[in-house]
């Protein structure tokens, strides 16, 4: 595209995330402020509805207007202010790519809080969320709010659906560190689909009366600023078990991690990448070389990183 063509343009990143932890299935998301996407929306002068999207060489993710997560997210905002600009949607990854860290939820929340500053849409919080879920479709089959929350609006995230759509953003304490081990390891197309296929469609009262017990325990945590407190509760019984055989050196992962002094582990999303809680800022390059060393003893290479809760997605710039 000529810079000539374009009227204007906005650009906006987001970061990471990791869902679930544990327990909070569908409806806990934690932003990681390790890996960020970058979506910058170019405005062109003709309007016939029509959108590039435009990526770093070398990206696996859809080119395709009708199958990538950020143009689906911003088609449904155009179609609901009857906004006919073409656009050219230009994405930088630093998420990596369907490894359980909300890559496809990085780029539509950065997508879409670029298209609300760019056209003055005024949408609220709750629109905005929900029009970025709508990129999930393009990885899970449907649209789900537990990651691309997190990557909007930061920090540790409650969200639910039912009878309306709403979130509660509570603050991290100040000593949570997670450690993210991501395993090198190629992935199938809609991973994310696979990973909820696996997932028991019937429970015992016994078992959801369990995993309940732990995620309020986990929220209490948070509300109270209290690291161990809320590392105490997340053990999932129900998920987990089911997607771990997914995931190779998924046991030795999680002991070496305990071994090293991490207060919890589990699956990162839908994996296969795992994290570990700690608050020790000592300890955390430690649990990392454990992980790390879990999955070599299954012969997959990984690399951990130190992370810490994000903060939300914003506008870098703007013309």
């Amino acid at each position: 595209m000529k810079k000539k063509e374009t009227l204007e343009f906005c650009k906006a990143v987001a970061y990471s995330s990791t869902a679930n932890l544990g327990p909070g299935f569908d409806v806990f998301g934690l932003g990681l402020d390790f890996f960020y996407d970058t979506v910058s929306i170019h405005k062109l002068a003709t309007k016939n509805g029509k959108i590039k999207i435009a990526l770093d060489k070398n990206v696996n993710i859809p080119s395709s207007a009708k199958q990538n997560s950020a143009s689906l997210s911003v088609m449904k905002i155009a179609q609901k202010f009857k906004i006919r600009n073409d656009l050219e949607i230009r994405i930088t990854k630093g998420v990596p790519i369907g490894l359980g860290l909300g890559s496809s939820a990085a780029s539509s929340a950065a997508a879409v809080v670029a298209f609300n500053e760019l056209f003055e849409c005024k949408l609220t919080d709750n629109e905005i969320l929900d029009y970025a879920a709508e990129g999930e479709v393009s990885s899970a089959g449907v649209k789900h709010y537990d990651n691309v929350v997190a990557s909007l609006f930061g920090g540790f995230v409650v969200v639910r659906t039912f009878p309306t759509l709403n979130f509660i953003k509570i603050n991290t304490p100040k000593d949570l560190i997670v450690v993210v081990c991501v395993p090198k390891i190629i992935t199938p197309s809609r991973k994310t689909k696979l990973a909820r296929s696996v997932i028991p469609k019937e429970i015992t009262i016994k078992d959801l009366t369990k995993n309940l017990a732990n995620a309020c325990v986990m929220v209490s945590g948070f509300f109270l600023q209290d690291t161990k407190l809320l590392a105490n509760g997340i053990n999932d019984i129900i998920v987990e078990p089911a997607r771990k055989g997914l995931i190779p050196g998924y046991d030795n992962v999680k002991l070496n991690a305990y071994h090293s002094g991490a207060l919890a582990v589990t699956i990162s999303g839908a994996g296969p990448s795992m994290i570990a809680f700690t608050n020790s800022a000592k300890n955390a390059s430690k649990i990392g070389r454990s992980m790390e060393q879990g999955f070599a003893e299954s012969k997959v290479v990984s690399s951990a990183y130190v992370c810490r809760p994000s903060s939300p997605a914003r506008v870098t710039s703007k013309y």
